[in-house]
């Protein structure tokens, strides 16, 4: 064969290849709203830096004719490019070849990038779009998924592994998603279920759709298996990009930093100017506003019964408009995400008052330990924004394992090794208060606004208790009442005693919140902490 006749047989063959399973597929792919495996790939990633790896590989199966349905790439397209300058690796499951089914040299692929992620300490991107193992390939195929199971644990903790689920995703293939640190889906296109409508029907005699089962809403809101959602293709593409902006490429380095604008800030130093020259008014307007902190006394009432949503203290304390929820619909009783301080990525850990009073339940609680040992595992420092006051209580915590799970929690924050900085905003009761990063738990700067109320239990519970017989016997038993709240309330409802023992460090005004935070990561971020030799910890799961 000469030059001529090679480069046209290459060309060729790289056509093919580029058409996986054919043009009538992909028209029906795009006739359902769904892009094509190689279009999410040229969304992802920057423009013209995508090198595909083993794109020629075809399964080697004749049985069931196979053989007829052959297929350079063999349903799934495997390489690496950069996203916003960084290197990352991508598999992207190609639904057009045999419906994106998993056979023994698909999994070839995938394994083999996830070992080119792992040497290169770079982000893994897997998006699934896929009906599952390929039947016809039998043990092979379903021995591909431990060769991927085994490669996303061993990657666990050093390089950052993002699931993409744009397609049907189910059986075992859901747990290769599953140990990912992130799961991103999309409405009304994304499918994830361990055993599809019609086996719950035969077995168990219960109807259900494919979306009730296991669509984008239900893992966002009920299961908590999906971190992100999103109603478009591309936006859930901009989103891992998103995402990825807060992450480092591996354990061994810091997130990169971005120096953000604070618009306001820009705003202020643009009229400086003109209100200095209004005197005392334009000093005031100012001060007021050179710290969003100023407003955190408007958004926290200094009444403990009284709601607020911690969203607006997370964005008076963070860099301006950079904080990213995680897991936003799922247990809302708490909220967590990455944010900046002058650029730099932190990890935010809050309770939300203004759902179930940001008690903690079975369902937070995972939601919390989950992020905190991710944060842990990448070099992201946490701050822990607390208005607590309790555990939620009743049988139907106790019976689905408040206490295993709540102990997730306890066991996520003493093993992390970051640097761990508390706020303890107004209430902090009991074993909650505990398990949100208190001090002998291992933060390393606890501070607490003059609100703060941290005891034991709040006062109706304590009066009740403490002085029930008291309250009994007295001639007015309402005014006794009241007048041993007021005395338990002067003497443990406050962050004072916490402060005199050791257990807070500094007692600070809302406004110094920011500046206090920021003083304290800068003070940590040498940070170095060595547990004793052990092979891992047991964590309750």
């Amino acid at each position: 064969m000469n030059w001529d006749e090679a480069i046209k047989d290459l060309d060729k063959r790289r056509e093919k290849a580029l058409l996986g399973g054919g043009q009538a597929r992909i028209d029906k792919q795009h006739k359902i709203g769904k892009l094509t495996a190689r279009e999410r790939i040229d969304i992802l990633l920057d423009k013209g830096t995508f090198v595909e790896v083993d794109g020629f590989i075809e399964s080697r199966i004749d049985d069931f004719d196979l053989d007829k349905k052959r297929v350079p790439g063999d349903g799934v397209v495997t390489g690496y490019g950069k996203i916003d300058g960084r290197l990352v690796f991508v598999a992207s499951e190609d639904f057009t070849v045999i419906g994106g089914t998993l056979g023994e040299y698909h999994s070839f692929k995938i394994c083999r990038i996830q070992d080119m992620a792992m040497e290169m300490k770079a982000p893994l991107i897997c998006i699934n779009d896929s009906g599952g193992a390929r039947i016809e390939e039998g043990i092979s195929s379903l021995s591909g998924y431990s060769g991927m199971f085994l490669r996303h644990t061993k990657a666990s903790g050093v390089i950052p592994q993002i699931a993409v689920i744009l397609g049907p995703c189910s059986g075992g293939a859901c747990y290769a998603p599953a140990i990912c640190d992130f799961i991103f889906m999309v409405k009304d296109i994304s499918k994830m279920f361990i055993t599809g409508p019609n086996v719950v029907k035969t077995v168990i005699n219960e109807e259900v759709s494919v979306e009730e089962l296991g669509g984008a809403d239900v893992h966002a809101k009920k299961s908590g298996v999906s971190h992100f959602t999103y109603d478009t293709e591309n936006e859930c593409l901009m989103g891992v990009r998103k995402l990825l902006t807060y992450l480092p490429s591996s354990n061994l380095d810091t997130p990169p930093v971005v120096k953000t604008i604070d618009e306001k800030q820009s705003l202020l130093f643009s009229v400086n100017k003109v209100l200095n020259k209004m005197g005392n008014l334009g000093k005031t307007f100012v001060k007021n506003n050179e710290d969003r902190s100023y407003k955190l006394k408007d958004i926290v009432p200094d009444n403990s019964r009284h709601a607020y949503d911690v969203h607006e203290v997370v964005e008076c304390v963070a860099d301006n408009g950079s904080f990213f929820e995680v897991q936003k619909e799922f247990a809302q009783n708490v909220v967590v995400g990455f944010g900046r301080m002058e650029g730099k990525v932190t990890g935010f850990v809050c309770n939300q008052p203004a759902v179930m009073g940001g008690s903690l339940d079975y369902h937070a609680s995972d939601k919390m330990a989950r992020f905190i040992r991710f944060c842990d595992c990448f070099n992201i420092p946490l701050v822990t924004l607390i208005d607590v006051p309790a555990f939620l209580p009743g049988t139907a915590q106790e019976h689905n394992g408040i206490i295993r799970h709540g102990a997730k929690v306890l066991y996520a924050y003493s093993e992390a090794t970051v640097p761990k900085i508390s706020l303890i905003m107004r209430k902090a009761y009991g074993g909650a208060y505990i398990a949100m990063n208190s001090k002998e738990m291992g933060a390393d700067i606890v501070y607490a606004w003059p609100i703060a109320e941290i005891a034991v239990m709040g006062a109706d519970g304590a009066v009740n208790i403490a002085f029930k017989r008291k309250i009994k016997e007295a001639s007015d038993p309402y005014a006794a009442r009241e007048e041993y709240k007021r005395e338990y309330e002067e003497r443990f409802l406050n962050p004072y005693v916490a402060a005199a023992r050791g257990y807070v460090n500094e007692v600070i005004k809302p406004e110094e919140t920011r500046k206090a935070i920021l003083k304290a990561l800068s003070a940590l971020e040498s940070k170095k902490a060595e547990g004793p030799y052990k092979k891992h910890g047991n964590i309750p799961l």
